[in-house]
């Protein structure tokens, strides 16, 4: 038999004091300040196993999101899973966005484009109560675990199995966002840290990485409403080439939003008299 503490300790040897608090405390279902206050108790055989056996694969770099199946996200737990890309603080500014262009509309319809674990999609559904929530992704894994997700959180989404626009058909939207796969197939962060354990779908887009993104920005008028508005998440660098996609494709209005680091990673459009919808 072995203690809370000692088992804490034994981690501690290999990954962060904070990270095996947070496989403990997941494990046998208690809080942190619980785990402090309950050091000398035994910890169940099985369980010490069990916890090992995560903190191994910790330290092999897999991410704690897919060892404990949670995230936070927007003040919220989401599910998750390697079926999709693990939810991340920089992507709250696009919702951020997204919440303060709808907020006035009286029942916007928005769409969601590679929903993955629907963190996005759910959110909107949250805080806007009034809106109808459209969420796709080409992944039955993550659509799956989108549906788990809205179920958990009590919101109705439309879910559909999509290559981007491809099952929407001619149905236009006051919003779309996306956080779509931004990174160069070759760049070497992929073998590094979280990234080897995510969804290669999810991060990699072309040899620029912005494959994907030039096939949202192309087709997003025309599934648009009028003054409809586009928001997506994009890489550190990219900024002045998106940019440059959103002015081709007609939009206008154009604005670019930097996150917590100072990065500009969001950038919003919406269709002018001029743009290919009007």
């Amino acid at each position: 038999m072995i203690t809370i503490d000692a088992a804490l300790r034994q981690a501690r040897q290999t990954i962060a004091t904070a990270e095996a608090r947070q496989l403990l405390g997941q494990l046998i279902g208690r809080g942190h300040a619980w785990l402090a206050a309950h050091g000398d108790d035994q910890l169940d055989p099985a369980a010490a196993q069990l916890f090992f056996e995560l903190v191994e694969r910790r330290a092999a770099g897999e991410p704690i999101a897919y060892l404990t199946g949670t995230r936070e996200f927007y003040g919220r737990i989401f599910a998750a899973s390697p079926a999709a890309l693990i939810p991340r603080p920089e992507t709250e500014l696009l919702v951020d966005l997204a919440l303060g262009l709808a907020a006035a509309m009286a029942a916007p319809r928005l769409l969601d484009l590679g929903c993955g674990t629907g963190c996005i999609a759910v959110t909107l559904a949250l805080e806007l109560p009034q809106a109808e929530v459209t969420a796709v992704d080409l992944s039955p894994a993550a659509l799956a675990l989108a549906a788990r997700n809205a179920h958990t959180h009590k919101v109705e989404l439309r879910l559909l199995s999509s290559d981007w626009f491809a099952a929407v058909d001619a149905q236009r939207f006051d919003l779309i966002v996306a956080n779509p796969p931004y990174v160069a197939a070759g760049d070497p962060h992929l073998e590094r840290g979280d990234l080897r354990f995510e969804p290669r779908m999810a991060l990699a887009a072309g040899a620029d990485g912005l494959q994907a993104i030039r096939r949202i920005v192309a087709a997003a008028p025309t599934h648009l409403a009028p003054a409809g508005a586009l928001l997506l998440e994009h890489g550190y660098d990219q900024a002045p080439a998106v940019r440059e996609l959103f002015a081709a494709a007609g939009f206008g209005e154009i604005a670019q939003e930097a996150d917590l680091s100072g990065i500009l990673r969001v950038t919003r459009g919406r269709l002018t008299p001029r743009g290919p919808a009007a």
